[in-house]
């Protein structure tokens, strides 16, 4: 019989954990789990931090009104299985919450959330990100097949944009600092002057 978790003090930080044993916690952090090891999320995000999120969604939202795709905004799990492995709970070691997601596939979407590489994942900074935090996000979106990745810089009134290329890797471009225009929907374009302002 599963143990239901109530306190992250009952988990071994250290340890490496599945999505079948995510589901088992119901403590109040939230937390991402990342090639099976746990990290805490930061504090519930400030005021602005949550402006530019929920002016983004209003925006990238509309976009997507009468598409195919859909967005979706945190807290939403997207569940990022090894590549070429079987996608069973337990053997799901990553479980992200990014700020915003758009997702093409709806045979990715599942009452618990989005199974596989949402195609747009917008994540903004907040003072308690960390630099290895972002690091390996970077590098679990590159891998995980995240086409577009967009990191939000309120300190700098800027986004940088990274676009998947044929090879699989992230190429960065010149970051938008008056508006932005993804590479993968170009009709969807945002002015960042309201984002920000």
């Amino acid at each position: 019989m599963p143990v239901i978790i109530t306190d992250i003090d009952q988990l071994d930080l250290n340890g490496t954990y599945t999505y079948a044993d995510y589901l088992l916690w119901q403590f109040k952090e939230r937390v991402e789990l990342i090639k099976g090891k746990i990290f805490k999320m930061s504090p519930a995000p400030g005021t602005m931090h949550q402006k530019i999120s929920g002016k983004l969604h209003l925006r990238i939202g509309g976009y997507f009104e009468n598409h195919y795709c859909q967005a979706f905004s945190a807290p939403f799990d997207v569940r990022l299985p090894r590549k070429n492995r079987n996608v069973e709970d337990q053997k799901i070691y990553t479980v992200v919450q990014p700020d915003l997601c758009v997702i093409c596939d709806e045979s990715k979407l599942d009452d618990h959330g989005c199974l596989g590489a949402p195609d747009l994942i917008v994540e903004i900074l907040s003072p308690g990100n960390s630099k290895i935090e972002m690091h390996n996000k970077f590098e679990l979106y590159q891998e995980s097949g995240v086409r577009e990745y967009w990191l939000v810089e309120p300190s700098q009134n800027a986004v940088l944009v990274y676009v998947l290329n044929d090879e699989g890797k992230y190429v960065g471009l010149p970051p938008a600092v008056e508006s932005i225009q993804s590479s993968i929907f170009p009709d969807l374009k945002i002015d960042l002057n309201r984002i920000f302002n």
